[in-house]
């Protein structure tokens, strides 16, 4: 940056002479004493000269550079999220820590040859069948709680029911649940990292039958959907990190869901069962116990519930697909692998 000055300077001039000439000249004249006397007065000039100053001004322009160097700190902040989420082990609220990002093994073309389609935009991943022997040999069972009595809204799609963060929402009588999952639906604010973000089921497909929907939703091909709001459960702890294969497990009886903060349960549907929430899923043996208990909640709270309709509006409280029993838990039912440690930590600030 140039800054411009203007300088101001003076050359003075003096000059000073001052002459005073004072001439006084008296002519006297001595007559005779018998004639008149006649004074004769002569004024001569005086000349003063005063002293003149005389300023002459000249203009001289300099140009300095002024250079000006400034060091400016900046903090970016951004917000981390842990590579985490919530799970349930024996009543208790622990942590899952992913640590790789999951496999669909084998792709789903290999049970669903004509899904070519479903295959691509699902990267392979699907439930409905499964392939224990493809799976890693230390690959252990977990289990995915869906709370599928809150219908189409388990998809995280705000038209179909859904919070803006991807929960989904139960209607029964006048009240209206936001359904709080340890996983948001795929797609949304409250996803699970290291999850799969759409998924292909003959379930799903026969869904969208049932609702006459015969090229898919959404742009996506027939029965591929985001992976739905979801819990977890399991059967043991460990700080390693190792492969778990996935069972999922449809939830009809809203009374037996979990809370994710505290991992208990509670009435919100009339039940005839003398204890509606003796099932919580907040374990493994109330997972056993669901799968042969009926109750009048079930068919209370979906009887708007198309995918409870369309699987032909079962009374019991669970429906694990591609299982019947009990006894058959330890088998998966999907080709979808995670990796994670799961340390009984609580994962929730306190």
């Amino acid at each position: 940056m140039k800054n411009r000055k203007v300088l101001g300077v003076s050359n003075s001039v003096f000059a000073a002479t001052a002459v005073v000439l004072a001439i006084l000249v008296v002519v006297g004249f001595g007559l005779y004493a018998t004639k008149s006397t006649t004074v004769s007065t002569v004024t001569m000039p005086t000349t003063v000269t005063v002293p003149t100053t005389v300023t002459q001004y000249s203009t001289v322009t300099q140009y300095s550079t002024v250079y000006q160097t400034s060091v400016s700190t900046s903090i970016v902040t951004q917000t981390v999220t842990p590579a985490s989420s919530g799970a349930f082990y024996n009543g208790q609220v622990i942590t899952f820590d992913y640590t790789a990002q999951f496999m669909c093994i084998p792709p789903l073309t290999q049970f669903f040859p004509n899904e070519s389609a479903a295959n691509q935009t699902a990267m392979g991943c699907e439930v409905g069948a499964a392939n224990m022997s493809a799976f890693p040999s230390n690959a252990a069972p977990f289990y995915v709680l869906v709370p599928a009595f809150a219908g189409l809204s388990i998809f995280g799609v705000h038209q179909l029911g859904a919070t803006d963060l991807g929960f989904p929402t139960f209607i029964y009588g006048s009240q209206n649940y936001t359904i709080v999952t340890q996983c948001g639906a795929a797609l949304t604010k409250t996803a699970c990292p290291d999850h799969m973000s759409l998924i292909y089921s003959p379930a799903f497909t026969a869904v969208e039958e049932h609702l006459g929907i015969k090229n898919g939703v959404f742009g996506l091909p027939e029965g591929v959907l985001p992976t739905p709001a979801h819990d977890h459960l399991v059967t043991f702890t460990t700080n390693t990190s190792i492969p778990w294969y996935i069972v999922v497990v449809l939830v009809f009886d809203p009374n037996i869901y979990p809370n994710p903060v505290t991992g208990q349960c509670s009435v919100i549907v009339p039940s005839n069962l003398s204890n509606p929430t003796a099932n919580c899923l907040n374990n493994f043996q109330a997972l056993q116990a669901a799968m042969g208990t009926a109750s009048s909640a079930v068919s209370a709270a979906n009887a708007k519930n198309p995918i409870w309709q369309t699987l032909g509006e079962p009374g019991v409280q669970v429906v694990v697909p591609g299982i019947s029993s009990p006894s058959q838990l330890m088998s998966p039912n999907s080709n979808m692998v995670l990796f994670f440690s799961d340390p009984p930590v609580y994962p929730y600030p306190i």
